[in-house]
């Protein structure tokens, strides 16, 4: 036996167990209307290092939403009604970490880890839970990836267990091509990445349709970078201002397109942004006036979609969330969890491979968006918007983002019909 796996084991249970703890605490208000055990779902993601940023980002929706369904009572089952109780752990942005978590989760009691920063990590984690529900029946899990988006997952990769909410990569460039293919103010386009699965999707795509839909355009740059350990963006930024670039294409995030964004600034870079998450987590404030009319990111909700319904709900969180560091609303994951409630319903049971199969035909609404899963590859079909970086108070600009004075104007929205792609995905189910 090695005393070495189980003293490092026991360290990372005990630190999830205190971080579950206060998030327990934070919840227990919502939670006191329901009855029964608790429902445990797992957040296997970075919460440390040069990635924290996102990785508490995405605790504060699933906690909101967790509190939202525990609010009006939690989840109902055969025996009552039961609460879910999100438990969080450090995966530190490293794949075997990330899979220590996954086996302290299961031991906890996790009928499902949910997780997304990172498709090399989320790969990791599927092959984890792949391996590990054909091994034990009795404990089987569900993978819940809210932003994953390495189409590989939902297409040769695709498993039985895994449920993809976010669009997948080819989706959303296909949305800012949608964009880049009018501005004819763009000839020359620099693409640049994360060297891992994700970015080099990203630019094989991106190059893909600009070659289709602008055969006008040049791309005079093409460069990927290691993840998260780039410091000091500037000698990018000087190439891609030397290049004579119009325009930067990149899927980069967290502080890999923060510090990217405010290198280019720095060294007097003004053209555009087409961006698969520019609109927060600190770029924004970063780019200030120099984005304004230049920065374009795809979402699958922006808070300036013009209802009466998104404003409320993005009210609401900002009123649970109040300080402009913690402005950052994933609507996805909001749905993530009415999904998982209502297939929890649907199956009566809290056990993974009735869940899953409810799952498959899950559809649901929130705030005036609606969604539904694909069951031919548990890809997420939902609606995109594709919004351009302005002033706070312009026109379709009521929201800023994070206090920055600057908020994302919706240019185009993209129903869920339109943004589908065919899959190669061979689905098997259990027998």
């Amino acid at each position: 036996m090695n005393l070495r796996f189980i003293s490092r084991r026991s360290l990372l249970k005990n630190g999830a167990a205190a971080l579950g703890a206060s998030t327990l605490a934070l919840g227990s208000r919502a939670q006191s209307r329901s009855s029964g055990q608790p429902i445990r779902i797992a957040l296997v993601e970075s919460l440390s290092g040069p990635f924290a940023n996102t990785g508490e980002a995405v605790h504060r929706n699933l906690l909101w939403a967790v509190e939202r369904v525990n609010q009006r009572g939690g989840v109902r089952l055969a025996g009552g009604a039961r609460p879910l109780l999100l438990t969080r752990y450090d995966s530190k942005g490293q794949n075997e970490e990330a899979l220590s978590a996954l086996r302290s989760a299961i031991d906890d009691g996790a009928l499902a880890v949910l997780q997304g920063n990172s498709s090399a990590t989320a790969a990791a984690l599927l092959d984890g839970v792949d391996k590990h529900n054909e091994r034990d029946a009795r404990r089987q899990v569900l993978f819940l990836n809210y932003s994953a988006v390495d189409p590989v997952l939902t297409n040769e990769r695709c498993s039985f267990w895994h449920f993809r909410f976010d669009a997948h990569a080819d989706m959303r460039v296909a949305a800012l091509m949608d964009v880049l293919k009018d501005d004819r103010g763009v000839q020359r386009a620099y693409l640049i990445g994360q060297d891992y699965s994700f970015g080099q999707a990203v630019l094989r795509e991106s190059r893909k349709e600009i070659a289709r839909l602008r055969l006008d355009v040049q791309i005079v740059g093409e460069e990927l970078h290691p993840l998260g350990r780039v410091k000091d963006f500037a000698p990018y930024a000087v190439k891609i201002k030397a290049s004579g670039a119009q325009a930067v294409v990149t899927g980069n995030w967290g502080n890999d397109l923060t510090l990217l964004v405010k290198a280019a600034r720095e060294v007097g870079f003004d053209g555009k942004f087409y961006t698969f998450y520019g609109n927060a987590l600190g770029a924004p404030a970063a780019l200030g006036d120099a984005g304004v009319g230049k920065v374009i990111a795809v979402a699958d909700w922006l808070p300036n979609v013009q209802t009466p319904e998104s404003a409320a709900f993005y009210r609401a969180f900002r009123q649970r969330f109040p300080s402009p560091a913690e402005d950052y609303v994933h609507m996805r994951m909001q749905l993530m969890i009415e999904a998982l409630a209502q297939s929890l319903e649907r199956a009566g049971a809290a056990e993974a491979r009735p869940v899953a199969a409810a799952m498959e035909h899950a559809r649901v609404s929130l705030a005036g968006r609606s969604g539904w899963m694909r069951a031919d590859d548990h890809q997420f079909q939902q609606p995109l918007v594709v919004g351009m970086m302005e002033r706070q108070g312009a026109p379709g600009v009521a929201f800023d983002v994070e206090g920055s004075g600057y908020g994302f104007r919706v240019v185009k929205e993209i129903a869920a019909e339109q943004a589908q792609m065919p899959t190669t995905c061979r689905m098997v189910r259990p027998g």
